[in-house]
């Protein structure tokens, strides 16, 4: 008996010293900075919270937690393409930026670049091979490499994250872009991640919900979405999520992070509408978790909600994090855009698109 409690206290140790010393963790919240969100409507105890209530999980009776695993433990053949997916190699002048000739490249999942003003935008920048604490196991991305190396990227002047999932905040990616990084703009706590992974806390700017911020001149804003965060087994919700609304001298974006759908979306449109291009949430999305992750239809809809023009839907096309087939996202939301007339550009992974043009990428790569 003696053993055993020994041997469990031990374990119980090394677990703790992981948890606290692992680096792609991230950090936990301080307890100042605990009392300091405390004065906010949506912090509670030691957690953020939505601005309408949103469970994370919805098990029903013909849904049930058994059927999930059973689920998951089947698999589906088609969650991810039998082979790699192509990507368009880019070259070394396309990470220019010049004034006038603002454009958006996709990487796959919510990774993007945004050229814009003359300036360098990352967004989610998630170039590992997987979204996990252990990114050496298990299947990775579809296109087994990104459309660029790394070095290509030689001076990033923003880096905007919109929570700290590990498919948009990753260490790997953090440590090798960080010294080329001028700002990092991140919701509330996402900070102290940052921080234990070597970036200067005077190049982190953090905001709440409705903050704008003034950037090399842009205005970006920290608009709500409807999610939640956390890294391991004890920092659930720790930090905030948000989306974010990028607008630059006669261009504006919007970018949705991660977010089931809500009344949010209208209330940003009304703030801040209406957009030329929208980076909308589609994919990793099921029936159980509708709250947190929205379905390809209500991509459209919330779409239409925050008045934009024309559509690039995200969170698809790299990771298998649900049990869709992998190219279910797209063909559902173009289908309902084409139902309710909105324009959906689908560039391949590396293809650049005009933020405000005349002619968008609409081709079926993915079949």
């Amino acid at each position: 008996m003696l053993a055993w409690l020994c041997g469990l206290a031990v374990f119980a140790i090394v677990v703790a010293l992981f948890l606290r010393f692992y680096p792609p963790l991230g950090s936990s919240q301080s307890k100042e900075r605990r009392q300091a969100f405390s004065r906010l409507s949506h912090y509670s105890g030691k957690s953020f919270k939505n601005a309408v209530p949103t469970a994370t999980m919805t098990i029903s009776s013909s849904s049930n937690s058994g059927s999930l695993l059973a689920e998951y433990l089947k698999g589906n053949p088609e969650a991810r393409p039998n082979k790699p997916i192509a990507v368009l190699q880019m070259a070394d002048n396309d990470f220019i930026s010049e004034a006038g000739q603002s454009r958006l490249t996709w990487f796959g999942h919510s990774a993007a670049m945004l050229q814009l003003d003359g300036k360098v935008l990352l967004l989610d920048p998630m170039f590992g091979k997987a979204p996990s604490p252990f990114p050496f196991i298990g299947k990775g991305r579809y296109s087994g490499k990104l459309p660029f190396e790394l070095e290509q990227l030689k001076q990033i002047d923003a880096v905007i994250l919109s929570h700290d999932h590990y498919d948009h905040l990753d260490y790997g990616s953090i440590m090798k872009l960080k010294h080329k990084v001028r700002q990092f703009i991140v919701p509330l706590g996402v900070a102290s991640h940052l921080i234990k992974w070597g970036v200067r806390p005077e190049t982190i700017k953090e905001l709440n919900w409705w903050e704008e911020y003034q950037y090399e001149g842009f205005r970006l804003v920290c608009t709500p979405a409807r999610h939640f965060s956390g890294r391991s087994l004890a920092d659930r919700n720790a930090t905030l999520w948000c989306s974010w609304v990028i607008q630059g001298k006669e261009e504006k974006v919007f970018f949705s992070g991660d977010s089931g759908y809500g009344p949010h979306f209208k209330e940003i449109g009304e703030k801040y509408g209406p957009f030329d291009l929208t980076l909308m949430e589609c994919g990793q999305y099921n029936e159980r978790w509708a709250s947190i992750h929205m379905m390809p239809e209500q991509t459209v809809q919330a779409h239409l909600d925050v008045k934009g023009d024309v559509l690039i839907p995200i969170h698809w096309g790299a990771f298998t994090l649900s049990l869709h087939s992998w190219t279910d996202p797209v063909e559902r939301a173009v289908k309902a855009a084409e139902d309710q007339s909105v324009k959906i550009c689908t560039p391949r992974i590396g293809e650049s698109v005009t933020v405000k043009g005349n002619a968008y990428p609409a081709s079926a790569w993915w079949r």
